[in-house]
């Protein structure tokens, strides 16, 4: 006699969990996570307990990106408003009463320590798409630059902290929510002819510009410092401009294949400072070489298309933009840290996603790509 019901095996209860997954975004994360595990192990291994922390920390990001997955759009949009609120509000406790390290407050004690400036990388696209969802089929002008007010508040916070790298991250995904949503050219077209102006005369009359004497008032000290030795760090080879000198002298040495795994010389020698966070890239591309750096960058871009694709591909608006924002603030995470490491952009401090040392950083991106993540599963599972 057959049973009217049979019990299920424990495969067909977890299924459910992972249907929907997107194969070609969790290849891209393997790849990439298999590369910063390999990248640690080699920069690390002289360096205290890194390899094994780092691989820690991405377990943990795994299980923040699982988790995140299952939360449907839907929810997350719920979540948007009071995650923005609650990301203000303790942007605004951190300038009241923040923990101030190395002439940076960026903390806040709660009865843990955090860092609310981090929650705004995910919180501003969030709330930013809620918006947007909400204007649906009925945007004017001022619903933009209700938007750019959403954003300025809390950039403009961190920045004060002083924070440049995470503003920076914070700004990106905000405008580009704004820029997905319909922002017409004829508004973004001006501002970018400006800085592009700007940056020009900067290089040109950089000598007058970068005067000891000379107040930028815009920016604090260090900032304008970091800009300077960009535009010239040989006019302090052994102090300020040391990062970026040894970042490109590491970069050039390893020529076409590279020195080898575990064989860098300017790594293990240490000229290479913060090679296991910010300046790891540099010590990558000196022992896998333009070609394993070419693979790296190829690794990104796949990953990057493919959340572009799960961006277009989405249902909803709200998804469309969320699912935008992530990839590109992907994209800025890889694209500073590589330019910063390479001398085209100022050291501002932005880890290489997947490879460098960090445990808020890693769990941020398990959050972002929980997110990709879920906008997939719910375009899957309408479908199915």
């Amino acid at each position: 006699m057959v049973a009217a019901f049979e019990k299920p095996t424990l495969w067909q209860r977890i299924a459910p969990v992972f249907q929907g997954f997107d194969a070609p975004l969790a290849l891209a994360v393997l790849i990439l996570g298999a590369v910063g595990l390999l990248t640690m192990y080699s920069v690390g291994f002289d360096h205290g307990t890194r390899f094994v922390a780092h691989a820690r920390n991405m377990m943990l990001a795994a299980g923040v990106l699982f988790f995140v997955a299952q939360v449907p759009p839907q929810r997350l949009m719920s979540l948007a408003v009071p995650m923005y609120a609650a990301g203000v509000l303790l942007l605004l406790a951190v300038e009241l009463f923040g923990i101030t390290k190395k002439g940076s407050t960026r903390w806040v004690d709660l009865g843990l320590v955090i860092q609310p400036s981090e929650l705004m990388k995910v919180a501003m696209p969030l709330m930013l798409a809620w918006w947007f969802q909400r204007r649906e089929g009925m945007l004017k002008p001022v619903d933009f630059a209700v938007a750019g007010l959403l954003l300025a508040v809390p950039a403009a916070l961190i920045l004060k902290q002083p924070d440049l790298g995470t503003t920076l991250l914070v700004v990106a995904s905000g405008l580009a929510v704004i820029f997905l949503a319909g922002l017409s050219w004829k508004l973004i077209v001006p501002p970018v002819l400006v800085s592009v102006i700007g940056m020009v005369v900067l290089i040109v009359m950089e000598p007058q510009w970068c005067a000891p004497d000379v107040d930028w008032k815009v920016l604090h000290e260090y900032q304008r410092q970091r800009v300077c030795t960009l535009l010239d760090p040989f006019k302090d080879p052994l102090g300020k401009g040391f990062h970026i000198i040894q970042g490109m002298i590491a970069i050039g040495s390893g020529g076409v294949w590279g020195k080898g795994f575990m064989q860098g010389t300017q790594t293990h020698l240490e000229f290479i400072p913060e090679r296991t966070t910010d300046f790891i890239f540099a010590a990558f591309s000196e022992e896998f070489g333009l070609l394993g750096t070419l693979g790296l960058m190829l690794a990104f871009v796949f990953l990057i298309v493919r959340g572009l694709t799960i961006a277009l591909e989405a249902p909803i608006l709200f998804s469309r933009l969320l699912a935008g924002a992530m990839t590109i603030n992907v994209f800025v995470y890889a694209f500073v840290n590589m330019g910063m490491v390479s001398g085209i952009l100022p050291v501002v401090g932005v880890p290489l996603p997947f490879v460098s040392y960090g445990g808020t950083a890693m769990v941020t991106l398990g959050v972002v790509l929980g997110i990709l993540m879920s906008v997939a599963k719910s375009k899957r599972l309408m479908q199915s």
